[in-house]
């Protein structure tokens, strides 16, 4: 930007401004107004009075227009220096000189918002039209004083086709220049602004902002009336030239590094002129030092294996250490695993003898026990019996005693009368009686049938709960087999392929010194398929487990398990050192020519897993059977097989010499061969089983309604029980009452005499039967309670003696596993050992050999050079070295190239490369101190920002507080956003509101005084304003016309136009003023004449 003017006002004295540090752009977001000092009492800037002269540079002097837009000619428009009112109504050309002014100083058609393309301004039916524009070159400032005088004639012809033609004249009219760019440097020169909007307010860029709601089009505004974004946008060239700066710096750093191995190249070329002779010596010596080497490096060879066989050879003691170590534990162990095999066998045999004692114990007791419920039965029925006639005789007794106290007596006829009455209801009660003994059994008979019912419905309910048990387990397998489909690996385990790729890749990280080798299962193939469940019951948990070579892979191992395995189900791990050869089992294997061990029914490709099923299971020595019968035959029988531990049927039974268990499985669960197979048979099974639970829940309903049923009935026997008691208490009473009245006394007592004696010598009976069922009752219970102590007893020595096994079997087993452990090492060791001695007889025969070598190098070295050389190097080093010296003298031999030539080569390449390493390190400090000058410039572009906007705030308060108008503005930097508030006439500050709620009048004023405002805060040598009062009253035009005339008279140096179709005869008569009227274009009118305000203006212009 060029340099700037102050604003003065008239009448006023210089004032000078605080300066005041700001910080950031808050403050001026929320619209705080900064406040300005005054000297003499007086506010605004105020210039001196030596610059309150006429414009030199960039004033329009004139215009002139030929078939442009729709006007044939118009012009020549002579505009005074300081303020210049071009009048007329619509139509009359005003606007078209303001289009002029863009389009001929060099702007585009859409800066004039009149059009799209620069051909649509040649009137129509004209081939072209014509420009002439005159600016004011006087002064120091002028541009090229000497080729273009105090004026400067800028001409453009605008083509039909939209081609521009420029020719810039001096002031007489001379052509100086043709060139665009000569009018670019004149505006820059001039700081005119073509397309800055406020330099030139056009009538639709003025509707546009009058109608604009938008803050971010006002904020565009105002970045490009102060030039703030043609500073943004040169600020953001320089940062994308910079970036591309140091792209070209990054490859010239590529080219350098070409150029320093061309000098390379160069400078090996140039130093290979030495003499041949010099090359030739040093091959000699070369040599010799070759041989010498070779000599010196058997030597060092030599020494390692030495200490190596010297240190070999003491290890050997540590290897019969642990070989004798180890064989006393075997030794050791296998006795122990005999004294717990006796101990069990011993325990085994007492509890197969108790079994069957029990068995009869068991079968006594329970005859004991029907013996007891039946002579209790007895004597509870003696006992009712008793009670009964004990009853029935204090009855009569009391009858007798009535019977004696009585007076009256009936008569024969009522006595026969009530004895036929009696006859009747004793009938009835005997009839009652025997209802009641038929519905006592049949209730005694529901009742039995509930308590069956509902044992039955308890073993149902186990059965269907072990049924869906069986149901749940079998849909588990057929889901792991279903998953087996895609990963065989699955059948192990949901978490083994997960853990088998955790092994693999800490074994690419190295974390192993041995790959681990598992699960076992899957390490080999069954030659006999049928045979898959008595493996996998032989071999159980070893077919989950995995091989380490070592204790700390074992401990990688473990960590890696513990992520998908809880501690209590993690596969074992078997620890041993790997080998590639087979133990030899030849010898202790067990033969038989019918059945195969399992080590012959297993295809097993790594020695490693072979090894450790021979070490953990013995799987030499362990027979395959096809039935249990053969097995039972071949092992028990007769004499088992030589080595044969013991054997497994084909339905996975395990069988000893001297004992057999059956086992758990019904099919191999890792080992299964046909997958599909297996799936159609285990969900045929899981139908079976669910249709065995469908039937089972149907028993069950069938029963729970049978015992419904049955208490149904019960309940309905036991009221009508009820009711036959009550009817016969009834008969029992009124034969009571029968017997009762006016019976007989002699006949009565006599008789009823004769039936107590009855009674009593009946009580006397079953009271002897009573004692002696009682008597009988107590010895049942006393036998039974003996025979269930003994049954009892039994049973807990059983028990005892089975839970005294349970250990021992624990014991036996970890015994067995530590047996095959310490053979294992003992092997292991043996093997090492044996390793061990035929290593330090290979490196006795490498030390041998390398004496004969050193020998022979020694003898060759003398003969070639007799004095010993000592040499560092070594002869690969050497032999390199010779190789290249000899290919180097070959091509010295053969090269008759010039020597001069080969000098300036290499000299110039030198130069080259110096110049371009000094440019590359030139224009890297220039990019850091453009790095300093651009971070400069932003903070001293913010801080212009800044200023800049307080300044607009401070005119745009001090414009509107004319009209007795309260404004704010504020500035959004960080968002791009400019709102302006205005409150008009004396309100509150605080109710300021946006200018879209303000009349056209108001608006219209608040805008002019936004622009003048902004016209304090450019440097355009002339402002031009189309149309600014079409809105206002004629209050607000006034005091608008008023403000802008005061801002005009206070800046001479400037030149402002203002365009109006209203009449200005109000203005006050200036010589400052000049008004140019345009009187609409008649027919045939080719000119537009204009008159000015007075005849003393037009001459003093």
């Amino acid at each position: 930007m060029s340099k700037r003017k102050e604003n003065t006002s008239k009448g006023t004295l210089p004032t000078k401004r605080i300066k005041t540090e700001i910080k950031d752009d808050p403050d001026e977001a929320n619209g705080s107004h900064w406040k300005t000092a005054t000297i003499n009492g007086q506010s605004g800037d105020c210039l001196p009075n030596s610059l309150l002269n006429e414009g030199e540079v960039g004033i329009i002097e004139s215009i002139s227009l030929k078939n442009f837009m729709c006007h044939a000619c118009l012009g020549p428009f002579k505009f005074g220096p300081n303020v210049n009112f071009v009048v007329g109504n619509n139509g009359s050309g005003k606007s078209a000189v303001l289009t002029a002014l863009i389009v001929g100083l060099g702007g585009k058609a859409t800066a004039t918002n009149r059009g799209n393309s620069i051909k649509g301004f040649v009137k129509s039916g004209q081939n072209s039209a014509d420009i002439s524009i005159t600016l004011r070159n006087r002064g120091p400032d002028a541009f090229k004083p000497d080729k273009y005088g105090e004026a400067v004639i800028v001409e453009q012809r605008i083509s039909g086709d939209g081609i521009r033609q420029y020719r810039l004249k001096s002031q007489s009219g001379h052509l100086v220049s043709t060139k665009k760019e000569e009018l670019n440097t004149i505006l820059d020169q001039f700081n005119i602004q073509v397309d800055n909007p406020v330099s030139i307010l056009t009538q639709e860029m003025s509707k546009h902002f009058l109608q604009s709601k938008s803050e971010a089009d006002k904020y565009k505004f105002f970045m490009k009336a102060t030039q703030l974004e043609q500073m943004r946008g040169d600020y953001s060239y320089i940062m994308d030239t910079k970036a591309l700066t140091n792209k070209k710096i990054e490859k010239q750093d590529e080219n350098l590094s070409e150029l320093k191995d061309q000098v390379k190249e160069k400078e090996d070329r140039f130093k290979s002129l030495a003499s041949l002779n010099e090359l030739l010596e040093k091959l000699e010596q070369l040599k010799n030092q070759m041989v010498w080497a070779l000599v010196i490096e058997v030597e060092k060879e030599m020494q390692p294996i030495k200490d190596r066989i010297k240190a070999e050879e003491n290890r050997t003691i540590k290897y019969d250490q642990k070989i004798d170590e180890w064989e006393a534990k075997v030794n050791e162990t296998e006795g122990q695993f005999k004294a717990v095999q006796n101990q069990l066998q011993k325990i085994t045999e007492e509890a197969q003898v108790l079994r069957p004692q029990c068995t009869a114990l068991k079968e006594d007791v329970q005859g004991k026990n029907k013996a007891r419920k039946e002579s209790e039965a007895t004597f509870h029925r003696f006992r009712t019996q008793l009670k009964q006639l004990e009853k029935d005789h204090d009855q009569l007794q009391r009858r007798i005693e009535e019977l004696r106290n009585s007076v009256n007596q009936s008569s024969e006829a009522d006595l026969r009368k009530r004895q036929e009455r009696i006859s009747s209801l004793q009938e009835q009660q005997n009839t009652l009686e025997a209802q009641k003994t038929i519905s006592l059994q049949q209730l005694e008979q529901f009742q039995h049938a509930i308590n069956k019912s509902k044992d039955e419905l308890y073993k149902l309910g186990r059965e269907e709960q072990d049924a869906k048990n069986s149901v749940e387990f079998r849909k588990k397998q057929l889901n792991n087999l279903k998953a087996s489909r895609t990963n065989q690996l699955k059948r192990f385990g949901e978490s083994m392929p997960a853990l088998l790729e955790a092994i693999e890749e800490a074994h690419k990280q190295g974390r192993f010194r041995k790959k681990p080798v598992g699960p076992l299962g899957t390490c080999f193939k069954l030659k006999y398929p049928e045979l898959a469940l008595a493996v996998e019951s032989c071999l159980k948990g070893l077919l989950l487990s995995f091989c380490c070579d070592n204790y700390k892979d074992e401990q990688v191992l473990q960590t890696l398990m513990s992520r998908y395995f809880s501690s209590g189900k993690r596969p074992q791990i078997n620890v041993g050192e790997f080998s590639d050869q087979i133990y030899n089992v030849k010898s202790r294997a067990a033969h038989h020519p019918e059945f195969p061990t399992v080590f012959e029914a297993l295809e097993i490709d790594n020695p490693v897993v072979t090894n450790c099923l021979i070490d953990m299971r013995n799987i030499e020595r362990v027979l395959l059977i096809s039935s249990n019968s053969r097995a039972r035959e071949v092992m028990q029988q007769q004499k088992a097989p030589l080595n044969c531990k013991e054997a497994f049927t084909a339905a996975g039974d395990q069988v000893f010499t001297n004992r057999y268990y059956s086992s758990e499985m019904d099919r191999a669960r890792y080992l299964g061969g046909d997958v599909e197979a297996e799936i159609r048979q285990l969900e045929e099974e899981m139908n079976n089983k669910m249709a065995q639970v469908l039937r089972l829940q149907q028993q069950l309903q069938t029963v729970e309604e049978e015992i419904k049923m049955n208490e149904i009935h019960m309940k309905t026997k036991q009221m009508l029980i009820r009711k036959i008691q009550e009817k016969g208490t009834k008969i029992k009473l009124e034969i009571t009452d029968l017997e009762n009245v006016d019976e007989p006394q002699s006949v009565d007592i006599s008789t009823l005499e004769e039936e107590v004696k009855d009674i009593w010598q009946r009580i006397e009976s079953d009271r002897e039967k009573l004692e002696e069922a009682r008597k009988n009752m107590n010895e049942h219970r006393t036998i039974e309670e003996e025979a269930e102590q003994k049954y009892k007893a039994m049973k807990e020595k059983i028990n005892f003696i089975a839970e005294e096994a349970d250990p021992i079997k624990d014991e036996l087993s970890k015994i067995d596993a530590e047996v095959g452990k310490c053979k294992y090492h003992k092997r292991h060791y043996e093997e090492k050992k044996k390793e061990h001695l035929d290593g330090i007889d290979q490196l006795k025969e490498n030390l041998e050999n390398k004496e004969k070598i050193l020998e022979e190098n020694t003898s060759k070295a003398k003969q070639i050079c007799a004095e010993r050389i000592e040499v560092t190097r070594t002869p690969r080093s050497i032999d390199v070295e010779i190789n290249r010296l000899r290919v180097r003298i070959n091509k010295e031999q053969e090269r008759h190239g010039n020597k001069e030539e080969i000098t300036r080569q290499y000299y110039d390449v030198l130069e080259m490369y110096k110049n371009v390493k000094s440019q590359i390190k030139t224009l890297k400090r220039f990019m850091q101190l453009l790095d300093k000058i651009m971070e400069e410039r932003h903070k001293a572009y913010k801080i212009f920002r800044r200023y800049i906007s307080l300044r607009c705030k401070y005119y745009f308060d001090s414009m509107l507080s004319q009209r007795g108008y309260h404004g704010k503005m504020i500035f959004d930097h960080k968002s791009g956003t400019l709102s302006i508030a205005v409150q008009p006439g004396e309100g509150d500050k605080a109710a300021l509101s946006d200018m879209r709620s303000l009349s056209g009048g108001e608006r219209s004023f608040s805008t002019v005084c936004f622009i003048l405002s902004l016209w304090d805060t450019m440097e355009s040598p002339f402002r031009c304003l189309d149309e600014f009062d079409v809105y206002m009253d004629m209050v607000n035009r006034r005091i608008s016309m008023d403000m802008m005339l005061k801002v005009a008279s206070s800046q001479r140096y400037r030149q402002f136009i203002f365009l109006t179709p209203q009449s200005m005869s109000s203005l006050p008569s200036s010589r400052l003023i000049r008004i140019l009227r345009m009187h609409d274009p008649e027919r045939g009118q080719t000119t537009l004449p204009f008159c000015p305000r007075d005849q003393a203006e037009d001459s003093d212009d």
